[in-house]
C-alpha cells in the first residue's frame, strides 16, 4: 500500500498563502491521476483540486482562481499552492488519488486554519 504524508499546514490570516506537500512512498505514484482533498469540521470529504497524469487540472468552483495543484513525479510529490485564503477554507487537507482506491492509504492530513 502507498503511504501518503501531507505537510505544510498552519494558522494564516485571511488573504494569506500556504503551500501544502503531499509524499508518496512508492513508485507507481506517476501512474495516478492524484488530487487535494479537505474535510471541515462537520461536512464531508470533498475534492478541492485534481492533477492527472498528463498534468491537466481541474478545480472545484470554490477555489478556482485561487489554488493550484502541481506535481512531481520524480520526486513523487503532490502539492497545492493556496493564496487568497478565506476562513471558509479552514479544513484538514489530504491528497490521494482520483478517485480514491484502497492502493493509496488515507494519511493524517494537515490542518489548514484561516483566522485573523
Amino acid at each position: 500500500q502507498v503511504q501518503l504524508v501531507e505537510s505544510g499546514g498552519g494558522l494564516v490570516q485571511p488573504g494569506g498563502s500556504l503551500t501544502l506537500s503531499c509524499a508518496a512512498s512508492g513508485s507507481i505514484f506517476s501512474s495516478y491521476s492524484m488530487g487535494w482533498y479537505r474535510q471541515a469540521p462537520g461536512k464531508q470529504r470533498e475534492l478541492v483540486a485534481l492533477i492527472e497524469r498528463s498534468g491537466t487540472t481541474n478545480y472545484a468552483d470554490s477555489v478556482k482562481g485561487r489554488f493550484t495543484i502541481s506535481r512531481d513525479n520524480a520526486k513523487n510529490t503532490v502539492y497545492l499552492q493556496m493564496n487568497s485564503l478565506k476562513p471558509e477554507d479552514t479544513a484538514v487537507y489530504y491528497c490521494n488519488s482520483v478517485p480514491a482506491i484502497a492502493r493509496f492509504a488515507w494519511g493524517q492530513g494537515t490542518q489548514v486554519t484561516v483566522s485573523s
